[in-house]
């Protein structure tokens, strides 16, 4: 499963609105003989490129899958009746499909005589690679992620508005390979103006990444033609609104949704309550001024504070990665 999930995390953002899933295919003996992931939307899904690689190998042997294999023909077949006819004798998988005209595979799978078992390594599933996809499943939305990097004492910015750089190389080299996974990264206008950011995924070496998200630049203010988020690195949607639900219901088809800049937008969907997670750069530095990471978050006094819980603490370089969740909620 662990082999899967790995797989499942190459194809992130790439799949869109179908979900990003991992298959292993074990032959009788237990080798590995196959390992797939969803192809982008048309293509085939994560069992039959696994298939597809294990060959005559698979009868008799293991399907190993990070969501349950799905029982409808949509663009492609259905998974389940791929696994009966290549001979599968056993599939397990992590997590049930919540999308009503997918599930039920595994009923189809067990009344062809296949051993199923869910469960397997869910935890680490429904936290990692479909996080998203579950997400906008369960509640009809994006799932959105308030990413900032801060000082010690929670500054974006100095007093004269310079915030290159906070944190160190290695988060910075971190938030690109994060970016390669996104369907969207949304800024407002402000920050186009301030800071004229390109918002592309880039790798070590400067150039882009292969996947680039969707750049989104929310608020009514005029933005030059020469911004950079104008260019041709990489799709940019103009949204001329400064409501949060407008923003996501024209990202209505895409998964993982980041929320990148400036303090008032990040306000704007936390006020909102649609911040589902946070990913916090903090670093060990003091400016003592400038400008706060969020601004007008609609909290007026402290019973009326936002409270997240802790998922993870991850050191990287000199910098702490803070992973919170509203208080209250699970993986959703």
């Amino acid at each position: 499963m662990r082999l899967a999930i790995d797989a499942s995390h190459g194809v992130r953002g790439t799949t869109s609105p179908n979900p990003p899933v991992g298959a292993v295919i074990l032959d009788a003996s237990g080798e590995v003989v196959g390992v797939g992931a969803t192809r982008p939307p048309g293509g085939a899904h994560a069992e039959v490129v696994a298939l597809a690689a294990a060959g005559d190998r698979a009868r008799g042997g293991t399907a190993v899958v990070t969501l349950e294999p799905c029982n409808h023909r949509g663009r492609t077949g259905p998974c389940a009746q791929a696994l009966i006819e290549a001979g599968v004798a056993a599939v397990h998988f992590a997590v049930v499909d919540p999308n009503a005209a997918a599930a039920g595979g595994a009923d189809t799978l067990r009344k062809a005589g296949v051993d199923v078992s869910s469960g397997v390594l869910a935890d680490k599933v429904e936290q990692g690679p479909l996080r998203a996809w579950l997400h906008r499943q369960r509640t009809g939305r994006p799932h959105v992620t308030w990413k900032l990097a801060a000082t010690l004492d929670g500054r974006s910015a100095a007093a004269d508005g310079t915030s290159q750089w906070i944190t160190g190389p290695q988060a910075r080299a971190r938030v690109h390979a994060d970016r390669a996974r996104l369907d969207a990264i949304v800024v407002g206008t402000g920050t186009v103006l301030a800071d004229d950011p390109w918002l592309t995924a880039r790798l070590p070496d400067g150039s882009l990444a292969a996947h680039q998200p969707l750049r989104v630049v929310v608020g009514t203010r005029e933005i030059p033609s020469t911004a950079r988020v104008l260019d041709g690195a990489a799709p940019t949607l103009i949204l001329r609104t400064h409501d949060v639900d407008e923003v996501l219901a024209a990202l209505a088809d895409r998964d993982d949704v980041l929320v990148e800049g400036g303090p008032r937008l990040a306000g704007a969907f936390l006020a909102a309550g649609r911040i589902d997670r946070i990913q916090a750069y903090l670093a060990p530095v003091v400016l003592g001024a400038g400008s706060h990471a969020v601004e007008d978050a609609g909290v007026r006094t402290i019973a009326e504070a936002l409270r997240f819980r802790r998922e993870s603490v991850e050191p990287i370089g000199e910098d702490l990665l803070l992973n919170l969740i509203p208080l209250g909620s699970s993986v959703e």
